[in-house]
């Protein structure tokens, strides 16, 4: 008994730290869509739309591969073949508000991706950056 007790505990101490010193613990770095954009094109990271298909009926970022957060949070079906070609570039997320977007860093940030969260797809369109219809090829799918 005494030695699932120190098990136990151990196992708690060893969540606390790694929580508190993990990437996500701290903040999700933030990005421009006008950063962004610049990064996608140079070939140096990726931008994917986390928000839910019926979403995307408003129009889509230009470059960006859509791959809903709740995919990433359960099977990966749409998402395995993307996150295993990104691994040595940045990935660059947004949603609607940035809220999404945000928690797709974090689990993303936490399997040892480099992130950054460029919140809303407004945030895009006040940038002036190109879009698409989401059934239009972005060259990325």
């Amino acid at each position: 008994m005494k030695f699932l007790l120190i098990i136990a505990l151990g196992f708690v101490i060893f969540s606390l730290i790694r929580t508190a010193f993990s990437p996500a613990a701290g903040t999700i770095p933030t990005i421009t869509p006008a950063a962004a954009a610049t990064e996608v094109r140079e070939g140096t990271a990726i931008i994917i739309d986390v928000r839910e298909a019926a979403e995307w009926e408003s129009g889509v970022a230009a470059p960006a591969y859509l791959l809903p957060l709740s995919d990433l949070k359960s099977a990966r079906k749409k998402w395995a073949h993307v996150l295993a070609e990104a691994k040595d570039k940045k990935v660059i997320l947004y949603c609607r508000s940035g809220n999404r977007s945000g928690q797709a860093a974090a689990l993303l940030a936490l399997e040892g991706f480099t992130v950054a969260n460029a919140g809303g797809f407004d945030d895009w369109l006040s940038a002036k950056l190109p879009i698409r219809a989401p059934a239009d090829p972005a060259g990325n799918e």
